[in-house]
């Protein structure tokens, strides 16, 4: 089977071709061809927009990645998708089965990720440092990406840029039945039960009335982990108790999520809709060493093995209601209460007989929040001015703390960090090619003094079809929960947070210059589109060492963080063929107050994306590629040398290039099969210099990625009546 697999990739690379079908939007050509039609349909988004609107339209630069694209990629969470997105970087944690962002060199912190507008809870609070491996996207209608502060419209923490995950809540047939399951290897290892990824879903929906549509949606993704040189649960060594090669290097884990939908549309002014998640996840770590426990008596062993779970569970509420008030004023008002419990297990194991004993069990890292966001616009009904209002308010209670053996009161102790925002923003139309977008927002918190998020925004519309568009704007960065109040002290650690931190406060300009050329009575089309960005952070949080005997960390503001950098963008469609081709070069500095070696040279990097898919109609088949290159990266390292001074190092992360492959095959309309491979070019490991390190040189060691080339097929059937 494998022979095969890899017999497609070939020829999917050797012809270099991807396909997707050819949207169309109704133009004609005003000076040549005014009898000619270019059915071209624009994109729709929602994101920072008062009401949703082309892209054409839209004062930010709004990327989409849209459902065909998450198809064609089989892409089941949030990781698998953004792994080829330009600018931004997947950084996995294998060893505590989780997967984060990291965009213009800034962390999952900085980034704020949305569903329907509204943040998700996560260890550190509401829409940062998420674990996007935890964001199922079965239901998505198209994910929207803003690079750039966006601060004003979506509060603190939206320093870089977000993600906003729009789901479906509407289905043309009166009853829509949706199965589909996915077998996926990973590496070389598969089995039917005991290895592999293993994915089963199913969504229901119904339209009771031409207003009223519900949907009940259930996933279950079954990851059995990636033993490569590891032997697994019940291994262990008779001569060598201490060989470290039991378990697994990419932990098991089982992900399950229960979804419902309730909407209601009258067609006219008002629409509401209800959203209910309820998700779990399983991560099983077994110790890599095992206690032989020998008896002399008998000549005979019984090993075990102290083990550990960590369970998660979420539940997501979600209230929306939009419309108008007085046929004039736009309303949009969401409330939403999300809470998240961890618990840990750690229990002895048994590997001959399979017992398990338990030894503690506790929640930690627990979570409760009320969300609540509305917006009013349209005041004036007039198209080249509009004013929009806002409210947020953010309730979070929770508690951060670490693992170690401690006073179980410092596992458990909640803490809250509540705020209250109001903004205000505006567009403005002087000249039928010119808008302007200022906006404010003030932020008051029962932590911090209040803060303030300052935006402007404009596109203007050049002759000839050229468009520029430009962001400008600062937005503050609270201190995370983790920064705040974490506490892991015990005899091995000494790690705490710091409740008298200051929020970080970014600023950032993006400039944006695209047009749309048309080729061949408009058979072909192509947008370059050029970008420049500038984006700086003051008063940074870093965790540093605030004693080296005994050696002690705590969190505290210390320095500068810098980015700038370029990228061109190029899409290319022509009948059945669709192509993108990006890249993107950036320089990051830090500056380090808080050492007495001065640093503020810049590191530079380069990616490299491209996307290519070729669309056969009479076979219903569509042919894809997905590519991306990581240059290698840079980092400045704190490390202490051998008189006991901090000293700062170049550490450095080698490249490596990640390519997806899927061929995609519709049956009588209702039945698709995909298969492909990720990761065809075999990544696992990358060389790393970024630790720390002795006297003038970073520790060498290798980070994990990946864990090889896999191969996955996807059976989905539409059912619609």
């Amino acid at each position: 089977m494998k022979n095969r697999f890899l017999l497609i990739i070939l020829l999917l690379n050797f012809f270099n071709i991807q396909a997707q079908e050819t949207e169309v939007k109704k133009e004609t050509n005003d000076k040549k061809k005014d009898s000619i039609k270019v059915n071209d349909l624009e994109e729709v988004i929602l994101t920072g927009q008062y009401n949703s609107q082309s892209v054409k339209k839209s004062v930010f630069e709004v990327q989409v990645i849209t459902e065909k694209d998450i198809q064609l990629m089989a892409g089941n969470n949030l990781a698998d998708v953004l792994t080829q997105t330009l600018n931004m970087n997947i950084i996995p944690q294998a060893g505590e089965g989780r997967s984060g962002i990291q965009q213009f060199g800034f962390n999952s912190e900085y980034v704020k990720i949305l569903v329907d507008n509204v943040p998700i809870v996560g260890d550190e609070g509401f829409g940062n440092a998420i674990d996007i491996s935890q964001i199922n996207l079965d239901d998505i209608q198209q994910i929207e990406i803003i690079e750039g502060a966006m601060g004003v419209q979506y509060g603190s923490n939206a320093v870089t840029g977000v993600v906003n995950i729009i789901t479906k809540k509407s289905a043309k047939a009166k009853w829509q039945i949706t199965p589909y399951i996915q077998e996926e290897t990973i590496g070389s290892e598969y089995g039917w039960f005991d290895e592999g990824r293993h994915i089963q879903s199913l969504k229901v929906g119904h339209n009771f009335t031409d207003k009223l549509y519900a949907n009940v949606l259930f996933t279950r993704n079954d990851f059995q982990g990636f033993l490569n040189q590891n032997q697994g649960k019940n291994y262990f060594n008779p001569e060598d108790e201490n060989d470290g090669l039991r378990g697994y290097e990419w932990l098991p884990k089982e992900q399950n999520s229960i979804k419902a939908l309730l909407n209601f549309d009258n067609h006219k002014n008002f629409r509401v809709f209800y959203k209910f998640e309820f998700f779990t996840e399983e991560t099983l770590k077994y110790a890599k060493n095992v206690f032989l426990n020998e008896n002399p008596a008998t000549q005979t062993v019984n090993p075990t093995a102290n083990d550990e779970i960590f369970n998660s569970d979420r539940f997501y509420h979600h209230l929306n209601a939009t419309g108008k008030i007085k046929n004039q004023v736009n309303y949009n008002v969401s409330v939403s209460y999300q809470e998240q419990v961890k618990n840990y297990e750690k229990f002895t194991y048994r590997l001959k007989t399979g017992e398990e004993t338990s030894l503690e069990s506790y929640d930690y890292n627990t979570r409760k929040g009320f969300f609540s966001r509305g917006t009013f616009n349209n005041f004036f009904n007039k198209e080249n001015f509009k004013l929009e209002l806002g409210y947020e308010t953010t309730l979070d209670e929770g508690s951060a703390s670490g693992l170690s053996s401690q006073d179980i009161t410092k596992r458990t102790q909640n803490n809250t960090l509540n705020s209250y925002s109001f903004f205000v923003s505006s567009e403005i139309k002087p000249t039928n090619r010119l808008s302007l977008r200022p906006g404010a927002r003030i932020i008051s918190s029962t932590q911090f003094s209040p803060q303030y998020a300052l935006s402007l925004s404009g596109k203007y519309s050049f002759k000839g079809g050229y468009q520029l568009r430009t962001i400008v704007g600062a937005a503050p960065k609270t201190p995370t929960f983790e920064q705040l109040y974490f506490y892991m002290v015990d005899s091995n650690h000494n790690v705490q947070g710091n409740e008298n931190l200051n929020p970080e406060y970014g600023k950032s300009i993006f400039f944006h210059f695209k047009k749309t050329f048309w080729f061949k009575d408009y058979q072909v089309k192509y947008t370059p589109k050029l970008s420049a960005w500038y984006l700086d952070v003051e008063d940074k949080i870093d965790l540093i060492i605030t004693s080296t005997s005994p050696l002690a960390y705590q969190y505290n503001n210390i320095d500068l963080h810098k980015t700038w950098g370029l990228s061109l963008r190029n899409t290319l469609k022509y009948k059945n063929l669709s192509a993108t081709l990006g890249l993107a070069f950036s320089g990051e500095s830090k500056i380090l107050n808080s050492s007495e070696t001065y640093n503020d040279d810049y590191l530079y990097a380069l990616q490299f994306n491209s996307n290519l898919s070729y669309q056969i109609p009479k076979w219903n088949t569509v042919f894809s590629t997905f590519f991306k290159l990581n240059g290698p990266q840079y980092q400045f390292v704190s490390s202490i040398n051998d008189s006991g001074e901090t000293i700062i190092t170049r550490g450095k992360i080698d490249g490596y290039g990640w390519l997806n492959t899927s061929i995609k095959k519709t049956f009588y309309k209702d039945l698709d099969i995909t298969i492909g491979a990720r990761n065809v070019l075999d990544v696992t490991r990358v060389n790393s210099s970024t630790g720390q390190g002795g006297t003038h040189t970073a520790a060498s060691s290798s980070q994990l990625l990946g864990y090889g080339r896999s191969f996955f097929v996807k059976l989905l059937y539409h059912l619609n009546f």
